[in-house]
């Protein structure tokens, strides 16, 4: 027996499967905000606070922000401000070894000497989480 079916619940279906670039770039400056406001409440300022560092967060399997821009000799803080979950650090284009595991308020950090784009990737949940980012280090 074959039962039609209408389109209306597979349209709805499919908006929520398929995010539109826009509702994506919403969801992860949502989700940056929140891993900001983690840092204050563990920290007592804001990340831009920190004198002569740049800080990533690590929340919620996302680097925050994933893609940053820095001159050369500029030192990078990833800072995990996730409750449970460690995430570690791998500078893989540059050969860097895998930082240790990251526990929450724990920090990793790393002076970029040379410019280039160097991709980096956290060591236990990029594959399954595409917890990966990007500096852009300038002249």
């Amino acid at each position: 027996m074959f039962v039609k079916m209408s389109r209306l619940p597979f349209a709805v279906l499919a908006s929520f499967l398929f995010l539109s670039p826009a509702a994506a770039e919403d969801d992860n400056a949502a989700l940056c905000a929140e891993a900001e406001e983690r840092y204050v409440d563990m920290f007592g300022h804001p990340s831009a606070d920190e004198d002569g560092v740049t800080v990533v967060t690590m929340y919620k399997y996302r680097f925050c922000p994933e893609e940053i821009s820095v001159p050369v000799g500029t030192t990078v803080r990833w800072v995990n401000v996730d409750k449970r979950t460690s995430h570690s650090v791998i500078l893989k284009d540059l050969g860097e070894p895998e930082s240790d595991r990251l526990f929450p308020e724990e920090a990793f950090e790393f002076t970029f000497l040379s410019a280039g784009e160097q991709n980096y990737l956290c060591g236990p949940h990029w594959e399954t989480q595409d917890m990966i980012g990007r500096v852009t280090v300038t002249d």
